[in-house]
């Protein structure tokens, strides 16, 4: 058994919401604790509890927040999505982590998927972690629009310069859908993302299928794989043969130059690995990469 608690905590102009697992019946000794955010717009509500509930079965705190701007988290505008925020949103993340007594400040594991998988990379090459997990992992801006077709790309770019134009202005963010169909202008819109994305919803929990237009250069410009080669405790890259979003061959070329790397292929799209017997294979494999690397 395990208890969730709602907490918060202090990230540059605001705070962020989150979810502290703990384990029942631990003793005194503070906890091994892992981070853990998600993808593009995406909030925790989105799978991450099963992924958490998962880690505190095994004995692990687990700390799973919301990015500002975004789900229970405050921050203005909404839907506000900056690649520079939501990396030190994690930082303030390990930080608060690092400062409860009932965690151990030496044995902080980080999780990320999708995007936030390019972020724990750069996390973890640039502050000392025991150990990382990143799961279909961003890693390169360009290999990813180019899997977009190239009209949506030059909509979606349209959209971006309105965006940035109008903030400069003080206008309300211009929006661009984050989930589309093929053909339509979003920032998705391969075949599986509508059933795949919006299907990790759960009914009755408020979710904006879109934000500010301005990421899309974020986006194109970020190269998270690069820092790999410089992340030197243990890396878990699992890379999804069939990813649409975050192009297989490039991820795992990236995620290969890491010192103490491991990556896994799996056969599935990249929305597949978040339920049924996909998510099964990578919880699995992530418990005992956790237990190798943040013993209990």
């Amino acid at each position: 058994m395990t208890t969730r608690t709602d907490v918060t905590f202090p990230s540059g102009d605001s705070e962020c919401a989150a979810w502290l697992y703990l384990p029942d019946g631990t003793g005194p000794d503070p906890l091994p604790v892992v981070v853990m955010a998600h993808g593009l717009g995406a909030i925790r509500e989105m799978r991450l509890d099963a992924f958490a509930e998962r880690f505190a079965a095994a004995g692990y705190a687990v700390l799973v927040f919301d990015y500002r701007h975004f789900g229970a988290s405050a921050g203005e505008p909404r839907q506000l999505l900056s690649v520079k925020r939501q990396r030190e949103d994690w930082k303030a993340a390990i930080t608060y982590a690092r400062g409860r007594e009932d965690l151990d400040p030496r044995r902080v594991a980080l999780w990320g998927s999708s995007f936030a998988g390019g972020h724990v990379i750069v996390t973890a090459a640039e502050l000392p972690v025991a150990a990382a997990i990143a799961q279909c992992p961003f890693t390169d801006g360009i290999s990813s629009t180019l899997a977009i077709p190239p009209l949506t790309s030059v909509k979606v770019t349209l959209r971006a310069l309105r965006d940035v134009v109008g903030a400069r202005l003080g206008r309300e963010p211009v929006m661009v859908p984050l989930a589309g169909r093929p053909g339509e202008t979003a920032l998705m819109s391969a075949p599986d993302v509508v059933p795949g994305y919006l299907g990790l919803v759960p009914e009755g929990v408020p979710f904006r299928n879109e934000v500010a237009a301005r990421v899309a250069f974020d986006i194109l410009a970020a190269r998270p794989g690069a820092q790999a080669s410089r992340v030197t405790c243990p890396l878990l890259v699992q890379v999804c043969d069939d990813d649409t979003v975050a192009p297989a061959s490039r991820t795992a070329r990236l995620a290969a130059k890491a010192p103490l790397g491991e990556v896994s292929r799996h056969a599935c799209g990249h929305f597949d690995i978040y339920d049924g017997p996909d998510f099964e294979r990578v919880v699995d494999e992530q418990v005992a990469f956790l237990k190798r690397h943040v013993p209990l």
